[in-house]
């Protein structure tokens, strides 16, 4: 799958940067001045708070290695996923870095809802705090970096005192990330630098197949991918990297290190490769996608491309491992699901439902022959294959998950986990509509907020 994300990240560096050292001056000297001797320990109370809200994991990243940083320079810091603040942390807080991106047309990200419900629907008193505001989003969306924008007027609002102006971002420039580190390490006094850990490797085209002859839609293939040593396609193998179920492949399109891809991975490190689902998109004028055009087509056998594998937090297991799943998507969404399936079959744990959308059973059976081999094994509890264009059946996925209303609900009440994979523009919203329907507002809400409803859509 493709996200949304990724152009609200790192065009972020060459900016924050000089802001980024700005801060790490100010608060030494602040504390130099103050002698504070709390902060010296990064559970005191003068802690600078760096506070992230991302959906697809690089705000996270921004905010891990801004924390890092800082308590590498002698600044207690602790990194705080937004939706986790506390009124009486936030109001006890002097200084706060929000790294924040926008998801989607506008919204915050999953992850910061149960502060946007919280503590933004009041206006508290936040005269003591001082912030820095990175706000993470896409011009090619018509509310470009609008949850940031919101947070930002509400803390003004609330009286706490920007350091400086906020940070818009919209692009993503490999050398500006590599400043950003070299500017902050030096204004925090870190002789040897900070590390890259976001510099991508090389992985070759090992194979590919089409997973829907014959059908109306886009095609859509099955793609495998293998780290090499270097950028030559008769490079020699390497390790694979460590990943988990839900994570993620970033992909750079050659020549263009700005705006990087996202895939959901379908395969887990025991399956020997990253494994893709990429539909070959097309724009308005019949272009075909700059990435998905060459995995699905274009590039042949033996090409090498700079990737990375990242953590997406928000779309792993976590406590959820020990808890059924509810598992729905539509399209090349099925891959995030699959990779989940992989995994609780290797662990032996059948409690999985799918509902999976495509067009025709005919022509869109994803992975038909594994899911099968899944039921008979007794690893796919319940399997709902739902295909639009078929009649007189043919229906979305939303529609059968209110058909089972009463399945959803005793799923649900059993302690099941709900995770939703693909499309944002209709799939999504549909799918969330009918659970609230099903389930009721506040126990979605819930739900999300106890990170038992996780969605990657796009």
């Amino acid at each position: 799958m493709m996200a949304v994300e990724w152009p609200r990240y790192a065009a972020a560096a060459a900016v924050l940067l000089g802001y980024a050292g700005l801060c790490v001056q100010v608060w030494r000297q602040a504390r130099r001045r103050a002698g504070d001797a709390a902060d010296a320990s990064p559970a005191g109370a003068g802690a600078v708070l760096v506070a992230y809200a991302s959906q697809t994991g690089f705000a996270h990243e921004l905010a891990e290695e801004a924390g890092a940083a800082l308590a590498a320079a002698g600044v207690a810091a602790r990194v705080r996923a937004l939706g986790g603040i506390t009124a009486a942390e936030l109001t006890a807080a002097r200084e706060v870095l929000f790294i924040v991106s926008t998801c989607r047309e506008g919204d915050a990200p999953d992850n910061a809802q149960s502060f946007v419900d919280g503590l933004m629907s009041a206006t508290p008193a936040l005269h003591g705090l001082r912030y820095g505001l990175l706000a993470l989003g896409d011009r090619s969306y018509a509310h470009y970096c609008a949850f940031g924008r919101r947070l930002d007027a509400w803390l003004h609002a609330c009286g706490a005192q920007a350091m400086f102006p906020r940070i818009e971002v919209d692009a993503a420039d490999a050398q500006a990330l590599a400043a950003w580190r070299h500017r902050l390490a030096e204004a925090a006094g870190i002789a040897e630098g900070i590390a890259d850990s976001t510099a991508p490797a090389y992985w070759r085209l090992r194979s590919r197949r089409l997973l829907n002859p014959g059908s109306a839609g886009q095609p859509a293939w099955h793609v495998e991918l293998e780290p090499v040593t270097g950028p030559q396609g008769d490079g020699a193998a390497t390790t694979l990297p460590h990943w988990q179920a839900g994570d993620l492949l970033q992909i750079f399109p050659p020549g263009d290190d700005a705006r990087p891809r996202l895939y959901s991975i379908a395969s887990l490190p025991a399956d020997g490769a990253i494994h893709l689902l990429v539909r070959a998109i097309r724009g308005a004028d019949g272009t075909p996608g700059r990435m998905s055009g060459l995995l699905a087509g274009v590039a042949a056998q033996g090409t090498v491309f700079r990737a990375r594998v990242r953590a997406h937090d928000n779309f792993r297991l976590g406590a959820n491992a020990t808890r059924p799943l509810i598992l729905i998507g539509n399209g090349t969404g099925l891959a995030g699901l699959l990779a989940h399936l992989r995994q609780r079959a290797r662990a032996g744990d059948g409690r999985n439902w799918l509902v999976f959308g495509e067009r025709s059973a005919a022509h869109d059976a994803f992975h038909d022959e594994e899911l099968a081999a899944l039921e008979a094994a007794d690893l796919l509890a319940r399997c709902d294959r739902v295909y639009s264009r078929d009649t007189p059946a043919g229906e979305y996925v939303q529609h059968r998950l209110l058909r089972a209303a009463d399945t959803v609900r005793e799923w649900v009440a059993g302690g099941a986990a709900i995770y939703v994979c693909g499309n944002a523009v209709g799939m999504g919203p549909a799918v969330h509509e009918t659970l609230c329907a099903v389930l009721g507002d506040a126990v979605v809400a819930q739900l999300a907020r106890d990170g038992r409803y996780r969605r990657d859509i796009y």
